[in-house]
């Protein structure tokens, strides 16, 4: 990721980006008064969105499978509805509602505070924080979901994500026009939007402003949110060419930040699940963004960069297993790396076939799971919490690519709660929630 990007024109078209909502029609305004996500005849020709991770024919595909009536598809879909359901009481959410602002005074710059860290000593007028905080591994503290970002963002990403999936199965315009408004709201508004920086993720009190690990707070599930905008972008109602424009404009931005920034170079340079995570988001947004080449070197070091010294000859991930949570983040890493994958798929790179000088893969590394999420066999390392469904999506990804014994798993698998989406959004996703 060496090199300077061209400076953007974010700041610009983000100050001028509510006349032009009022002077811009919607992309389809008929749509958004008929009541359906396509004109009629649409429902039997889907658009294909051009997404970033998961594959946007197959989506197509798969609307089509269910307007034929697929029972299998229908199900699914009445799983994602009920979610999307559950999301248009809630929000928009705003990164300046926070009770303080980050250490540089800023509303606008995105806060985090570091999950495993905890106060020390007693809390007093003296020392309000209770510092020095130290470190307890995979002990998320409380206080880290009060007066800060992260709950919210995790919202913005959840609900924006299965709002706008909801919205293409369904042609429903409820789902598009909250999905856009809660997108616009965080990212686009002058008034409420936030700075695309991460510079004060995961502070610790007392000690640091702001890590370079804060940038996995948007590396694990951004991409996501890369795809939901390709799936407005279709057609939805209510999302109008200045919002595209706008998110568009953030996203050149943002990426401009993770490539030059010393926190982005810093992460990049991480040699766990932080460095595999880093490696996605920018790949994803250089792909988003019209960057194919930058998106496909990314991809091709990741062969030598990240699979060579993450990923041993037996398929397990060491740095991972030396984790409390060992089976929580030797899937999480593997999000990274198959949504990787599913990148590089679009750039012309078959990640999945790359195999390292000690036969190190990424169909190993899935196979290292597999006796554990099919329930065959306990898994044998350190886990405070187990969750056999969080291999579920890894293992189809890899089942999907070719792998036959993941092939040959897959009945076996331990359904996600809520139902299984991967037929409508077939690209793994972290199915546990705990933070990074």
């Amino acid at each position: 990721m060496s090199g300077t990007l061209r400076r953007p024109l974010g700041t610009l078209i983000a100050a001028v980006v509510t006349l032009a909502a009022v002077l811009v029609p919607t992309v389809s305004s008929a749509e958004s008064s008929s009541g359906a996500g396509h004109h009629g005849r649409d429902r039997a020709t889907p658009a294909t969105p051009a997404t970033v991770v998961i594959d946007g024919k197959r989506m197509r595909q798969a609307r089509i499978g269910l307007d034929r009536g697929d029972p299998a598809l229908s199900t699914a879909v009445k799983s994602l509805t009920e979610r999307a359901d559950s999301w248009l009481g809630q929000g928009p959410w705003t990164v300046t509602d926070k009770p303080k602002p980050a250490p540089s005074g800023d509303p606008h710059d995105y806060l985090s505070q570091a999950p495993y860290w905890w106060p020390s000593q007693p809390k007093t007028a003296d020392n309000p924080w209770g510092c020095p905080y130290v470190q307890r591994d995979g002990e998320r503290n409380p206080e880290v979901d009060t007066g800060t970002d992260r709950p919210d963002i995790g919202k913005v990403f959840n609900s924006t994500t299965t709002l706008s999936l909801a919205w293409y199965y369904t042609g429903k315009k409820k789902y598009a026009e909250h999905a856009a408004e809660i997108l616009r709201t965080w990212f686009v508004t002058p008034a409420t939007r936030m700075n695309p920086n991460l510079n004060h993720g995961q502070f610790i009190p007392c000690k640091y402003d702001g890590r370079a690990i804060g940038i996995i707070d948007f590396s694990q599930q951004y991409t996501s949110v890369l795809d939901a905008l390709a799936i407005l972008d279709t057609g939805a109602p209510g999302w109008t060419r200045s919002d595209r424009d706008g998110m568009r404009a953030w996203n050149e931005d943002f990426l401009d930040w993770l490539v030059n920034s010393p926190f982005g170079k810093q992460e990049s340079a991480a040699q766990n699940n932080h460095g595999t995570f880093m490696d996605m988001l920018v790949a994803g947004l250089a792909l988003a963004t019209g960057d194919r080449d930058l998106a496909r070197t990314l991809v091709l070091d990741s062969r030598t960069k990240r699979i060579d010294p993450q990923i041993a000859a037996d398929g397990s991930q060491p740095q991972e297993l030396a984790r409390t949570r060992s089976w929580h983040y030797s899937i999480f890493d593997l999000v990274a790396y198959t949504r990787l994958a599913a990148i590089g798929r679009q750039v012309g790179v078959n990640l999945w076939a790359y195999q390292g000088p000690q036969g190190q893969s990424l169909f190993k590394a899935v196979d290292y799971l597999l006796p554990a999420a099919t329930g065959a066999a306990p898994w044998p390392h350190p886990e405070l919490e187990f969750y056999r469904y969080a291999a579920s999506d890894v293992v189809r990804a890899a089942a999907d690519a070719g792998d036959a014994r993941a092939r040959a798993a897959v009945p076996r698998l331990e359904a996600p709660p809520g139902g299984d989406l991967w037929p409508l959004r077939p690209a793994a996703e972290q199915l546990d929630s705990i933070a990074g």
